[in-house]
């Protein structure tokens, strides 16, 4: 059986660039994908630390750009030899979540390079990948678009657009963004092009703040004067649209705090563990709250046309790029956190 090359987990702090078998066609709605650019994300840290459990050896990756080689029998949307992105979890179109535009919740939702748990579908950071419901899961990637910018429609940028058009906003809205990683300096960049008036940019890197400045945002350095600055920008109300894209109690905490009366917060941060929050001051204030999974299948589309117009640009996120053999070494430094957004070349 022919082999190939893949970044697959071995144990928590451990990873490790190993031959495993090809992988091949086993339904008619599936793509083969010979991988031209995969990517580091946030969550993949976690199953880095253990926190996200994954049997030793499985590939991991959801993030990816790469050119369909081969295709099932009922696949339709796309054809050997397209340039293909793909969203970062499958969904069947068909169940009940499915047929209400809930992908996200799909009963058969399969997520790529997070284990049995989240569907056994092995990742992206190989040199081939299987990508089931190909027709719902893939999309062309627009002519003359780089890898580097199609790659944030399947989940980044994709997550991004999700916390604002979830948010409701309303065009001349002030929003703040809670944790500058890729996820909330794409968020940046999407309330501003769906007409937010003012986006707050909260961190504590200086040069996340910096990029969300360039980005068009007011930044806000975090610290304990934060809510007041918000606050003191906006006639002492508040954000009318928080977004949270941290995952930590605290980063939650403060924007609770950030919210104005009657205010909305969108929580796209992943949340794992139990914890108290000051729900007193959610009920006084009568937020709005919405989280949960990113629809990145419901969005990727305008994310496309967004990025085919002009009006989005992650790429300045991207600081480092590995050969797939070093992407071990890519997972040192992104856990360092020595790197924004790091893309893996098979």
């Amino acid at each position: 059986m022919a082999g190939m090359r893949a970044l697959t987990f071995q144990a928590p702090g451990e990873v490790a660039v190993v031959e495993v078998a090809e992988p091949t066609l086993t339904g008619a709605d599936e793509a083969l994908v010979a991988v031209r650019t995969a990517a580091l994300c946030g969550s993949d840290l976690h199953i880095y630390h253990g926190r996200v459990q994954v049997e030793p050896g499985f590939v991991l990756g959801h993030e990816l750009v790469g050119e369909v080689v081969a295709v099932g029998a009922q696949v339709q949307r796309v054809a050997v030899g397209d340039r293909v992105v793909s969203c970062f979890r499958s969904a069947c179109g068909s169940c009940f979540w499915c047929l209400r535009g809930q992908y996200q919740h799909c009963e058969r939702g399969r997520t790529f390079g997070h284990g049995k748990f989240l569907g056994n579908l092995p990742g992206a950071q190989a040199e081939l990948v299987v990508v089931p419901n190909a027709d719902l899961t893939l999309r062309r990637v627009p002519e003359g678009m780089e890898d580097a910018k199609a790659i944030f429609a399947g989940d980044v940028l994709g997550t991004a657009y999700h916390a604002v058009a979830e948010g409701g906003l309303r065009g001349g809205e002030r929003v703040a963004v809670v944790g500058l990683g890729p996820v909330g300096l794409c968020a940046v960049q999407v309330a501003i092009a769906l007409g937010a008036a003012e986006v707050f940019a909260i961190d504590s890197v200086p040069q996340r703040l910096e990029l969300a400045q360039r980005f068009g945002a007011r930044p806000v350095p975090l610290g304990e004067q934060t809510a007041e600055k918000v606050r003191g920008a906006t006639a002492g109300r508040g954000a009318d649209l928080v977004i949270e894209a941290v995952g930590s109690l605290p980063a939650l905490q403060l924007a609770i705090g950030l919210a104005r009366m009657g205010g909305r917060l969108s929580v796209v941060g992943v949340h794992a563990e139990p914890g108290e929050l000051h729900v007193g001051l959610l009920w006084f204030k009568g937020v709005e709250v919405r989280l949960g999974l990113a629809n990145v299948i419901a969005h990727i589309d305008p994310v496309l046309a967004l990025l085919e117009a002009g009006r989005l640009d992650p790429t300045p996120l991207v600081s480092h790029a590995f050969p797939l053999a070093e992407a071990p070494a890519a997972y040192r430094l992104f856990d360092r956190r020595e790197a924004l957004k790091v893309l893996i070349n098979p």
